[in-house]
């Protein structure tokens, strides 16, 4: 059996000892480092953390050969290791990068992603793991995984083992119970539940609600840890089969939306120990460590669970329907204001995560779409389609828990089509179409359904197809330019930094909104003077600005909503069939 130990004790230098011991396998050991992690669709290279590589036996260093950037052999047979002798692997990991999905080691605390920690042995994945810990004095740790009478923790196997994220420090942790299962709360930079008595009572209502959405009674892990980071600002989340990690800002806890958002966050990560973790896509089943695995079913993953997280705290009995049409409005009106919708099918942004979601730049706007945003956006509408029908969206995460999650057996993209069309048979078109299309569904239609409708509300500037930053030294630049805009037309580009506007100074983005506003007066949208500076030259464009547009959507009740929509709206936002 692998044993595994960690050693922080160097924390101040931000440096995790990695020991690994096995029995020697024979003839050649190869193991390789993890180029991602579940649940965050990106290559992330871990390896570039990592030094000090040496492997021994018997205190002597054996010649390693690279096979690859994260990847190593070892050839045994003229080293004089037998099966069965054991071998070390000794590495160090640098662990600066705070995040949900990578390493952060300092004198205050240490949390690791062990995706990027501890490496994958041939021949081992399946075995038990044993994990040990060196910790700085005062320090506890905190691990989702069973402990041993010795102090220890053991794995199933390598899966587990690197799905376990660890949080070390002088922290609180409060314990509390979901239908009697044992649950606890770690707080790194704030102590939540002493700050706010009701916190955990309310997260403990919100885990409840996720029990009943899936039909259970029980939570799906035998014990359950939630890690909070609160910082200074952030946001962000990585489920795990046994443990939740959230990290959230001060400033937007103390907004009065802020408690609300991380119970939605919070209300998120649980539910994916169900829907990602254990009723998982059949292309995760098993995860390969090494490379990028394209999964065109994480619209359902993600904007699924991204759809019923607002729903879920009004479903518990927290929060008001005005605040949660507040937040679908946001997300709906978000929708809408992202060209890139048009260019990028759901699927399509689905199957191109790992090389467009989370590599973001001053164009994506343009030609993608969030799978989390319009996968939301299509959750609500099937949710809605599916009531017409005498169903609801809990129904078909039901019916899919019970004929693949519950057995371990992934699904497929048929499997998804199968289980909706069984709630409603016109889906068996309605379904691929949206998924595969550009065209917007029918939003107004089915909100009308519940009384709702969305209201428009319109810029007070001369739109311009282009957004500014200040820069250093009172300057301005350009951050973003729209594909088809006015800015675009007049040849402006991301970077550009911008002069005057009509032969008025420009140093601060207000002194551009002042000159764009918006006069009903005016008998024709203005064509500007632009000068600005590229590459060390000042450059002059005319800018032909259009008619203020949309600036945000709002969610509203309907005035001449009738009282069976307005019943018919209370059970889809408290998530009663």
């Amino acid at each position: 059996m692998p044993e595994v130990h960690l050693d922080l004790r160097a924390a101040r230098q931000h440096l995790v000892e990695v020991q690994m011991s096995l029995p020697c396998p024979g003839r050649i050991l190869r193991f390789a480092l993890p180029a991602w992690t579940p649940g965050s669709y990106l290559i992330r290279d871990y390896v570039r953390t990592m030094e000090g590589l040496e492997v021994r036996h018997q205190g002597r260093i054996l010649p390693v050969q690279r096979l690859a950037p994260a990847q190593w052999a070892v050839p045994l047979e003229a080293s004089a290791p037998r099966a069965g002798d054991p071998i070390e692997i000794h590495y160090r990991i640098l662990a600066t990068e705070l995040s949900v999905r990578t390493c952060h080691l300092s004198d205050e605390h240490g949390f690791l992603a062990l995706s990027g920690v501890v490496v994958q042995v041939e021949g081992e994945r399946w075995n038990p793991h044993l994990l040990r810990l060196s910790l700085p004095p005062v320090w506890e740790p905190f691990v989702a995984l069973p402990r041993q009478d010795e102090g220890h923790w053991l794995a199933r196997d390598f899966d587990q083992l690197i799905d376990t994220p660890i949080e070390a420090g002088p922290h609180p942790c409060h314990s509390f119970t979901v239908a009697g299962v044992p649950h606890r709360w770690v707080g790194w930079g704030g102590d939540l539940p002493l700050d706010d008595p009701q916190w955990l009572a309310d997260v403990e209502q919100v885990c409840l609600a996720c029990c009943r959405l899936m039909g259970q009674e029980r939570p799906a892990a035998p014990q359950y840890l939630f890690v909070l980071h609160l910082l200074e600002q952030g946001y962000g989340g990585l489920e795990h089969d046994h443990a939740s990690v959230l990290q959230y800002g001060h400033r937007a806890l103390a907004q009065p939306e802020g408690r609300r958002k991380l119970l939605q966050l919070v209300a998120h990560e649980y539910l994916h120990q169900w829907n990602v973790r254990r009723l998982r896509p059949a292309e995760l089943t098993p995860i390969d460590y090494d490379r990028a695995t394209v999964v065109s079913s994480l619209w359902f993953a993600e904007g699924v669970t991204s759809y019923v997280d607002q729903l879920l705290p009004l479903a518990a009995g927290l929060g008001s329907e005005a605040d949660l049409l507040q937040d679908l409005g946001a997300d709906l009106s978000r929708y809408r204001l992202t060209p890139g919708r048009h260019r990028q099918s759901l699927r399509e942004s689905s199957q191109e995560a790992w090389v467009k979601l989370y590599r973001q730049d001053a164009y994506s706007i343009d030609n993608q779409i969030s799978y989390y945003l319009k996968g939301s956006v299509l959750a609500l509408v099937l949710d809605l389609h599916l009531r017409r029908h005498g169903s609801w969206l809990g129904a078909v995460l039901q019916y899919l828990w019970r004929r693949h999650g519950h057995l371990d057996r992934g699904y497929q993209d048929d499997d998804l089509l199968a289980a909706f069309v069984d709630h409603a048979e016109d889906l068996s078109t309605l379904l691929p179409f949206w998924l595969n299309s550009t065209d917007d569904p029918d939003i107004e239609t089915y909100l009308a359904d519940v009384g709702l409708h969305m209201v428009p509300e319109l810029a007070g500037e001369w739109f311009t197809g282009l957004q500014v930053e200040s820069a250093a030294a009172g300057t301005l630049l350009l951050k973003q330019v729209l594909r088809d805009g006015p800015a675009e037309a007049a040849g402006l580009q991301v970077g550009d930094e911008l002069l005057a506007y009509e032969r008025q100074r420009l140093k601060r983005e207000d002194d551009l909104n002042q000159l764009l506003r918006f006069s009903a007066a005016s008998p024709a949208a203005p064509v500007a003077e632009v000068l600005y500076v590229r590459q060390g030259r000042v450059r002059q464009a005319h800018l032909v600005t259009e008619p203020p547009r949309v600036k945000r959507w709002s969610l509203e009740e309907d005035p001449q909503a009738s009282e069976e929509q307005r019943q018919r709206r209370r059970r889809w936002l408290s998530l009663q069939p």
